[in-house]
């Protein structure tokens, strides 16, 4: 066992303690100055960082705000660049145009940057970087590859330039400027489904608004240029650069339905020749031989509608809502009745289009010094008229030749605003009451791509096309009211149901009309006079089937047949005077891609249309 004994230390032991004592204080202050400097090094790294982040984040600003102000100047200088185009002052468009891509580019380089890529990359704080950047990236292809091309179609976006003094239609410049035209209608397209792509940013409405901004003005452009473009393509050969063509010109008179709209009430030939137009041969629906020989549509045309005889009565000639087929009888109508002349296509319009363009031209003035206004010229037409020569057909059908003629006139003279002119007819156009057909196949094929071309669409989307036909041969549609409401179930399954309810309401006033207003040609029934008979047929979705069709809440019979690829439903609605009737056809039909369409039928009123179908 040993012991440990405590006594003094040596002087050798005692320097031997002290030494390792300083060595290990010299340890921890060393120690102590190592952290001490991580420290101080770890803070001047953290406030080189926050200086780093911080000017990073005032650059962004900065960019931003730079880049905004760049974007709206290239937006202002665009908007006046289509302005002077059309204002036909080609110095104004080409400097604005310069001016907006200069912003447009200058926008553009800044959102390129690195330090902008990065912003962008930060997920939900740099959407609206993102968005910006994207936003910016339309607007410079807008303005190198839309306005800048576009300026040298010059003229041909001037209507004040095109439709010169007396309705001539300045065609060289259209037909000069549709290569440039076609191009740069192809780009706006292209850019405005980009623009429609951009996503929304995240927390800044101001983005959002400008994206929204962007949308819209990429989509009026586009329109302007495909309308542009078409018409650049069809005007000169069908305005007879390359020779004189003829029209068939056709009065409808939508008091009384018909599929394309209403009764041919009147007609005219519409002759053009280098531009110029004029209209002969005005004349009245009962010039019309109803013994002509007819002419073969297709047997679904026949099976739909061959019992009325619609290829040679005029009366039942635009029964399809397909106007290529009214046009080519009234073609066949026509040659027969002039012993063989061939119109080189027709045209339709009725009175509510007559009155937007006379909202343009100004009021007619009738031999007695009525004024035929925008506002009147439809009650006048359509109402007015027959209580008016209640006792006398013939005055009456002179009465509306003779507006058709002065209306004609006011159009082919000289015209004060000819882009309140285009918008006027453009109106009519979408509307449906502006319609056109070319015998020319190669015109056809374009028009039909088009609302002038008033067809019904071949495709498999979902649709529910509702036509109303006049059954009383009255004119009560001219107080028939119209709500259609479109729905369906999910996109789930191989097939869906759907619904599509009509509601008419017959707005026939309570006061004495003459016979021929509201009277019943047909009237087995003995059903009251203001009594509203139609006939309302559903062109469906391609390989729809009909589960059932209840009028007024009873199970009614419906007769079948097909359409351009769809099938058609047809029932009879009798609507009382001052009521309302819903005809609701039940159906199953596939479920099938696109976004559902209603076309609207141009009667008299402004129908109310719901849609409430999935698209798939």
């Amino acid at each position: 066992m040993s012991s440990t004994t405590s006594g003094p230390r040596s002087d050798d032991e005692s320097e031997a303690i002290d030494s390792t004592s300083t060595s290990t204080t010299r340890i921890r202050r060393r120690s102590r100055i190592k952290t001490s400097n991580r420290r101080r090094n770890i803070i001047a790294g953290s406030s080189a960082f926050v200086l780093v982040v911080v000017a990073f984040g005032a650059w962004m600003g900065y960019s931003a705000i730079t880049t905004k102000g760049n974007l709206e100047s290239a937006r202002d200088h665009a908007q006046s660049t289509k302005t002077a185009l059309l204002a036909g002052d080609a110095e104004a468009a080409e400097r604005s145009a310069s001016d907006a891509d200069k912003y447009a580019s200058l926008a553009y380089s800044e959102t390129q940057s690195l330090p902008w890529s990065i912003a962008s990359a930060i997920p939900v704080v740099g959407s609206p970087f993102e968005t910006t950047k994207q936003m910016t990236d339309v607007v410079h292809g807008l303005t190198n590859d839309v306005l800048l091309p576009a300026v040298d179609a010059g003229t041909a976006l001037a209507p004040g330039e095109l439709i010169q003094s007396g309705g001539q239609i300045a065609l060289e410049p259209l037909r000069e400027a549709a290569p440039v035209l076609q191009q740069t209608a192809a780009s706006a397209a292209e850019l405005s489904t980009r623009a429609a792509a951009v996503p929304e940013a995240n927390f800044i409405g101001a983005v959002n608004d400008a994206r929204t901004s962007l949308v819209d003005q990429t989509t009026e452009l586009t329109n302007l240029l495909e309308n542009t473009a078409l018409a650049a393509r069809l005007a000169p050969t069908m305005f007879g650069a390359d020779g004189p063509r003829n029209y068939f010109i056709g009065f409808q008179t939508n008091a009384e339905a018909r599929g394309t709209g209403g009764l041919l009430g009147g007609y005219g030939i519409v002759r053009v020749d280098d531009g110029t137009a004029r209209v002969d041969t005005l004349a009245r629906n009962s010039e019309l031989s109803m013994d002509n020989s007819p002419i073969d549509l297709g047997p679904d045309f026949a099976n739909l509608y061959g019992m009325s005889r619609p290829t040679t009565d005029f009366r039942n000639s635009n029964l399809s809502s397909h106007f290529p087929y009214a046009a080519q009888i009234w073609q066949s109508l026509w040659k027969q009745e002039s012993d063989g002349e061939v119109v080189d296509g027709a045209i339709a319009i009725d009175p509510i289009a007559l009155s937007y363009i006379l909202k343009v031209v100004g009021p007619v003035t009738m031999p007695d010094g009525e004024k035929v206004t925008a506002d009147n010229v439809v009650e006048l037409t359509e109402s007015t008229a027959y209580i008016r020569f209640a006792d006398d057909n013939n005055a009456r059908k002179q009465y509306l030749q003779t507006i058709a003629a002065l209306s004609v006139d006011k159009m082919t003279g000289n015209i004060s605003s000819a882009s309140a002119l285009l918008d006027a007819l453009g109106r009519g156009v979408s509307e449906g009451r502006v319609a056109v057909w070319s015998s020319h196949p190669d015109e056809q094929e374009l028009l039909a791509t088009t609302p002038l071309g008033h067809t019904v669409p071949t495709d498999e989307a979902p649709f529910a096309g509702v036509v109303i036909n006049n059954q009383a041969g009255n004119k009560l549609d001219y107080y028939l009211t119209r709500s259609i409401t479109y729905s369906a179930d999910s996109c789930e399954g191989d097939t869906r149901s759907s619904k599509v309810t009509v509601s008419l309401t017959n707005n026939t006033p309570a006061s004495d009309l003459p016979d021929y207003v509201d009277g019943i040609v047909a009237n087995p029934r003995n059903l009251p006079q203001g009594t509203n008979m139609a006939a309302i047929s559903l062109l469906a979705t391609q390989g729809a089937r009909l589960e059932n069709v209840a009028v007024a809440g009873k199970i009614a019979f419906s007769a079948t047949g097909q359409e351009l690829g769809h099938p058609v439903f047809m029932t009879l609605a009798e609507i009382p005077k001052g009521q309302t009737v819903d005809v609701i056809f039940t159906l199953t039909e596939p479920t099938v891609a696109g976004e559902a369409r209603v076309p609207v039928q141009p009667l008299v009123d402004d129908p109310t249309v719901n849609v409430d179908v999935p698209t798939c």
